[in-house]
């Protein structure tokens, strides 16, 4: 423990001591990325923004974990069974796992299945308040409503669930799931969250808030490589916390930086050409990766008259609805407002990298203003007469978006007027269901079909739900709760294409755009992977070093 310390202190003073990453010794790998959202939390409880996701996960581990390709995979299970009536999980654990060093927890303290059993009932604790409290909706309770996570001993830990919910094993794969130990909950209490006790690839070693977040090396990991070499390569994480992107982007243009991820206005065309591609004076010293992300973006209409947003009735008529569908051209705001960093929003909302689905659904809205405006007759606002203003809330990184779709949308009598305001208090308004048009975007928590279309389940009403259109169809209930239930993965993807289809019917969204993994990595970093659901995971990368 003392050795590891001394590991944690040396790389602490490198880190804090130096301006900039090329002034450390070359044979010490120290990544760097830049995280403008900040991170409030490590603590896997609160792993809700992707910004504590990126962090949590290079402290943490669970019982299984997604590979590039979204397959479930063991992680401190090294297996698992499932019982023939898909209501127990029986998972069967390493031996050879350990907790980080700390002052709360004896030296060595290996993990054994009470530490997920009391992992798993912390994150249903109220006082907790964790937002992943849903992850667990299906699991059975007794009679004092205590919930079947059970230690049957040190190496097998078992889950029951009250029906059959075939996702479910995708769930565990989250950060909300990670282990923990009990000591260092009662022993670091509040301050848990900022000073984190883990079993995975990084230990934490220093943070000083809104500034810089250091992680170290853990050697005594438990992963290997293909080749047996204990994971991870680096030596340590460096996390800076630089609100202002242009700023960011200038460091990481002088290396300070090794990966900025995303597209920002203030730097797209630096770096991309107008067809999504690297420019070629950046070639030589930076790398782009690229790929579909499980990322939705999308407008969403409040339709519940009871709700403080529902202030113009007529986005009640699901022809308006439809018509502001039809009414600009996706593929347009695609290549000049993002890049084409992304695949226009014409086939449902689920993405077409989500298993069962492609992008060759019949079912969406591609540009069609003649259909818009034959729409709008039929609604009995001709030319838009009588719809009255259409008030749309935005948050600044999507105005451009929104003034493209106000333009397009004027031109057919529409009339939007834009709201502009922060991410949190538009999170919390649509909580609330007090606006009645708004952006949003809906990132995949697992990789299940069922994840997307649970926005419109009408048991999922806002707050207590992800339904913040307050979408409600009996005929689409029906198929939701059947789908839930069923086994067959053939089968459960013909009844999410139906419920797709009935959600685009319908219409409570208007699906913009289906996201893209972006990063811009530079040419000394190896073994950066993305994947699907934008996680980051450091434990394979390596800095190249020439001479």
């Amino acid at each position: 423990m003392k050795f590891t310390s001394l590991i944690k202190m040396f790389f602490v003073f490198l880190l804090l001591s130096c301006n900039r990453h090329s002034d450390i010794s070359d044979d010490v790998m120290i990544f760097c990325y830049n995280e403008p959202a900040n991170i409030t939390s490590l603590d896997p409880a609160y792993a809700r923004s992707m910004a504590n996701i990126w962090g949590v996960n290079q402290v943490f581990n669970g019982l299984v974990q997604l590979d590039d390709s979204l397959r479930i995979v063991p992680c401190i299970a090294e297996s698992w069974d499932v019982s023939p009536d898909g209501l127990v999980y029986t998972f069967y654990l390493r031996d050879d796992v350990c907790f980080h060093p700390d002052s709360s927890i004896s030296s060595d303290r290996r993990v054994v299945a009470a530490d997920f059993e009391y992992s798993f009932k912390r994150i249903l604790d109220p006082e907790v308040a964790s937002p992943g409290t849903w992850i667990f909706q299906n699991v059975k309770r007794d009679s004092l409503n205590n919930p079947a996570f059970v230690a049957v001993n040190d190496s097998v830990f078992t889950i029951e669930l009250d029906k059959q919910f075939p996702p479910f094993i995708g769930l565990l794969a989250m950060q909300y799931c990670s282990v923990l130990p009990r000591e260092a909950i009662e022993f670091h209490g509040q301050d848990f969250r900022k000073h984190p006790v883990g079993t995975g690839p990084f230990m934490f070693a220093f943070w000083k808030e809104n500034v810089k977040l250091v992680l170290t090396k853990n050697p005594l990991y438990f992963e290997t490589d293909s080749m047996g070499d204990r994971l991870p390569y680096l030596d340590a994480i460096n996390i800076t916390f630089i609100v202002d992107r242009q700023t960011a982007f200038l460091d990481f243009l002088k290396g300070n930086i090794h990966m900025i991820s995303g597209i920002d206005a203030s730097y797209k065309d630096a770096l991309l050409n107008r067809d999504g591609t690297l420019k070629s004076k950046y070639h030589d010293e930076l790398y782009l990766q690229t790929e579909p992300f499980l990322n939705t973006e999308y407008l969403g209409f409040q339709l519940d008259t009871k709700t403080a947003g529902y202030v113009n009735p007529a986005l009640s008529d699901v022809r308006v609805r439809q018509a502001i569908n039809y009414c600009f051209d996706r593929e347009k705001m695609m290549r000049y407002l993002r890049n084409n960093m992304g695949i226009p929003g014409i086939n449902g909302f689920v993405p077409p990298r989500m298993p069962g689905f492609g992008a060759e659904r019949n079912y969406g809205y591609n540009y069609n203003p003649e259909k818009a405006s034959q729409l709008l007759v039929e609604a009995g606002y001709p030319g838009g007469v009588g719809l009255g203003l259409i008030a749309l809330t935005t948050t600044s990184n999507y105005l451009d978006i929104c003034q493209y779709i106000q333009h397009e949308a004027q031109m057919l009598g529409i009339k939007i007027e834009i709201d502009v305001t922060q991410p949190a208090t538009l999170r919390e308004m649509n909580a609330k269901g007090e606006v009645s048009f708004f952006r949003a975007s809906w990132i995949a928590d697992y990789p299940d079909a069922e994840n997307y279309l649970s926005l419109f389940y009408s048991k999922n009403f806002a707050p207590e739900g992800p339904n913040y259109t307050h979408f409600s169809s009996p005929e689409f209930d029906r198929l939701y709760s059947e789908a839930i239930i069923t086994i067959s993965d053939s089968l459960r993807f013909i009844l999410y294409r139906q419920l797709d289809s009935i959600a685009m019917v319908q219409a409570p969204i208007v699906v913009l755009y289906y996201d893209q993994v972006v990063r811009f990595v530079r040419k000394e970093v190896e073994g950066i992977h993305s994947n699907p659901m934008n996680l980051l995971s450091l434990k394979r990368t390596k800095m190249i070093f020439h001479e």
